[in-house]
């Protein structure tokens, strides 16, 4: 497991940085206004000399994955199953196809449509995470939407991406006639 350093950078926002195997220094700014820096330094040294010695560093599987959530496509999906034990939390993934309603469409607001209480986490699209998705993030067929809420309203959103429509669930104890 690569181990990462945290640092503020008061009014300029975060910098993180991890050690490659080959001695290598690896860091990302992430900046308050959103833009992101990619640093990398000769030696794990923090003296000035270090500092300004450019470099290519190889990365390993871990280091590159670490690397990219550094710069915002966190590993969302590895590390939610742990959630789904939460008492009346349902995490779900719903897989998008081209018939699907939602195909090629922005994610909207859900709220707008009835469905309360329930939140699209992340997109994943070709193996990329998009934590936390706007509302007028497109869809496209092929994309997993990672879907949190009651299981209830889970299957509403889910029903509202395949159709377009909400279909209520009537309640399993309601009388049938008049």
């Amino acid at each position: 497991m690569v181990d990462v350093r945290r640092v503020k950078l008061p009014g300029v926002g975060v910098l993180h940085t991890f050690r490659t195997d080959d001695g290598g220094k690896v860091g990302v700014i992430t900046h308050r206004s959103g833009a992101s820096d990619l640093v990398a330094f000769a030696d794990y040294d923090d003296s000035p000399e270090a500092q300004n010695t450019k470099v290519t560093v190889r990365l390993a599987e871990d280091e590159a994955r670490t690397l990219a959530e550094l710069l915002g496509g966190t590993q969302i999906t590895e590390s939610l199953s742990s959630l789904e034990q939460v008492p009346g939390l349902s995490i779900d993934w719903f897989s998008v196809d081209y018939e699907d309603h939602i195909a090629g469409q922005p994610l909207g607001d859900l709220g707008a449509h009835g469905v309360i209480g329930v939140a699209v986490v992340a997109v994943v699209r070709n193996d990329v995470t998009n934590p936390a998705p706007a509302d007028d993030f497109k869809v496209f067929p092929g994309d997993t939407l990672v879907v949190a809420g009651s299981p209830e309203k889970v299957a509403k959103a889910f029903s509202f991406y395949r159709t377009g429509e909400i279909r209520p669930k009537a309640p399993a104890d309601a009388p049938t006639g008049a």
